[in-house]
């Protein structure tokens, strides 16, 4: 600052010391600008509770304003509005294959708000352009008349004689220069330190009087100290976003303030360097963090993506293993909705990596429950003809030979698969009808073959009863002894009358399993203890070898089956850890199957070890 009444007085050098520290100021500025430029590339404003009607509302207004728009406001209402434009057409897929469509057949229907969105995007992308271009436009004359500056302060330097109007020439030049905002970021700062140089030669040739230099330096340590109160006051600005814009604006007038007594001139600089160092800290600890978030959201949805990749749909064969994959793959849809941006770069790719594996695989289920559907109709039409071929046999006499056939109708029934549900009962009672009206005439027709199956009834009431009354105080190994003699006695003994049976099966299992629960005696051990009770019936029979063979072969492939489906199991559970905090439900359900199937690989073995024990004795 300076009086003009003070141009009398003797000129003094100036402000070498601190305009160093301004040109390291300058190129801090441009630094930090630079980083700015950056990090605004990543989203810091989500705009999540937007409407399409709403987003659409707010691309006008900027259109009407493109020169102060926010490219990250315009980034994260594009984004928003895509990921309302997906959901829509999820929503209308789903309703379309929920009313009976087929995925493939699907056809989303044109959204007007997306043209209307797409033209907004290219009215504000044209501005923006222009204004782009308006503004390095600007910037090159800029460039052109702070070199004409500087070219007149060389002409000061090298004529100083008239100190007076040199020095007001100066300040003209000086304010010029004030003036004179934005140049290109490439001649920036080489440009203050050229227009430094000239300045120090001028203040070190323009000698100010003691009383003008004085009065000057007060004024601009007035100016500095306020701007040291400002920026300090950042350091509480809850948006660091908005506390760093400020600070660029506060550095620009630091710079364009002159010197203060020398003395002063370290503590005004440190004050105000310490406050800029806090603000800035703070900015770059915020999109650190947020990178750092962003990543780890990264990372949580590319597992979510490897453990849908990693289905292997050649074991979902059947409507309750689609069902039960179909749960997962909905559950980890959810979870992938409670998780946040990604990268800037990379949140589009990854989203459209999941979607793509999501989208295969209900075109997969699709195309089996196509198929299937189409083989229900056909087993539907295989058992219709069962029921003729049993209704044509119910009326007859020949109970042999009709009692062979519709058994071996039976069996092929058995070997038909599902029908569709809103007929499953109906053609099994229509079958099993005319299956129950043979055998009861026949039963009625051989006495004989009643009462014997009245007296196995009556043996088989015995045993229940022995179970009933059994003693408990008997030591476990010689009551698990007893038990297994009754349930041999009890395979030994023949049928009993049809309408009995089921009633006596119940009561008899019922009892057994109470006896082995009370024994200790888990699933595993009983269901072994059947298998050995099944291998002493074989043992009875003609050709004991050959069939004691093929069930072997029979379970050593479902051995192996199982060791598969554990490994499968396994893996599955690796991509899961890989990003789930213990406990997690999925997690749970994994690591039970695997259990379970653990504990069924260890039974099989064991049946086979029976098998291989009961040959070794041939």
């Amino acid at each position: 600052m300076m009086d003009s009444h003070d141009t009398n007085q003797p000129l003094e050098q100036g402000k070498l010391e601190e305009d160093k520290n301004l040109a390291e100021v300058s190129e801090t500025v441009v630094s930090e600008a630079s980083e700015e430029t950056n990090v605004e590339n990543n989203p810091t404003v989500t705009i999540q509770k937007l409407s399409k009607e709403e987003i659409l509302a707010k691309l006008k207004e900027i259109a009407e304003d493109a020169e102060n728009a926010d490219k990250q406001e315009i980034d994260s209402l594009k984004q928003n509005f895509y990921k309302l434009h997906k959901a829509a057409q999820e929503a209308a897929k789903k309703a379309f294959i929920e009313a009976g469509g087929a995925p493939e057949a699907f056809q989303p229907e044109a959204d007007e708000t997306e043209a209307e969105f797409k033209s907004l995007m290219t009215v504000i992308k044209e501005k923006r352009n222009a204004i782009l271009a308006e503004q390095e436009k600007q910037k090159e004359e800029n460039l052109a008349i702070k070199l004409s500056i500087i070219d007149k302060l060389k002409e000061l330097v090298a004529h100083p004689e008239d100190a007076n109007k040199a020095y007001n020439d100066f300040k003209k030049l000086q304010q010029q220069w004030n003036e004179i905002k934005l140049v290109p970021a490439a001649n920036a700062s080489e440009l203050w330190k050229s227009y430094q140089v000239y300045v120090e030669k001028f203040y070190d040739i323009i000698k100010l009087n003691n009383e003008f230099r004085e009065y000057d330096f007060k004024k601009n340590l007035e100016i500095k100290t306020r701007l040291c109160e400002a920026a300090e006051k950042l350091a509480d600005e809850q948006d660091v976003v908005s506390a760093f814009h400020q600070l660029q604006k506060l550095h620009q007038e630091f710079r364009d303030t002159g010197p203060v007594a020398k003395e002063l001139r370290d503590e005004i600089w440190n004050r105000f360097k310490t406050a800029s160092t806090n603000v800035n800290r703070r900015h770059q600890q915020h999109f650190e963090e947020l990178k750092e978030s962003e990543q780890r959201n990264l990372d949580a949805k590319t597992v979510i993506c490897e453990i849908v990749e990693a289905i292997d749909y050649n074991e979902l064969t059947t409507f309750a293993a689609w069902e039960e994959k179909t749960q997962e793959v909905i559950a980890l849809q959810a979870k992938w909705k409670t998780i946040g941006f990604a990268p800037q770069k990379m949140n589009v790719k990854i989203f459209e990596r999941f979607r793509t594996t999501c989208d295969d695989f209900f075109k997969k289920k699709g195309e089996f429950y196509k198929s299937i559907k189409e083989g229900l109709t056909e087993n539907l039409e295989k058992k219709k003809a069962l029921c003729e071929k049993a209704e044509a046999l119910k009326d007859s006499t020949d109970w042999k030979e009709t009692a062979d056939a519709l058994t071996k109708i039976q069996k092929e029934w058995k070997t038909i698969g599902p029908v569709p549900k809103k007929y499953s009962e109906t053609i099994w009672k229509r079958f099993i009808g005319a299956c129950d009206y043979f055998f009861e005439q026949k039963n009625k027709a051989t006495s004989s073959q009643r009462t014997e199956e009245v007296e196995n009834m009556e043996k088989k009431k015995a045993l229940i009863e022995r179970l009933s009354s059994f003693d408990e105080s008997i030591e476990a190994e010689e009551a698990g002894t007893l038990i297994r003699e009754i349930m041999q006695e009890w395979n030994s003994i023949g049928h009993v009358p049809f309408k009995e049976k089921d009633k006596l099966y119940k009561q008899y299992h019922a009892l057994v399993d109470k006896h082995f629960e009370r024994l200790h005696i888990n699933v595993s051990n009983r269901r072994l203890n059947n298998f050995k009770s099944s291998i002493s019936n074989v043992a009875g029979q003609g050709d004991k070898n050959n069939t004691l063979y093929r069930e072997r072969e029979k379970l050593v492939r479902a051995y192996e089956n199982m060791k598969s489906d554990i490994q499968t199991y396994e893996n599955n559970l690796g991509f899961l850890n890989a990003s789930s905090k213990k406990g997690n439900s999925l997690v749970t359900e994994v690591s039970r199957k695997i259990e379970k199937l653990k504990d069924e690989l260890n039974l099989i073995q064991k049946k086979i070890d029976v098998i291989d024990e009961s040959l070794k004795q041939e």
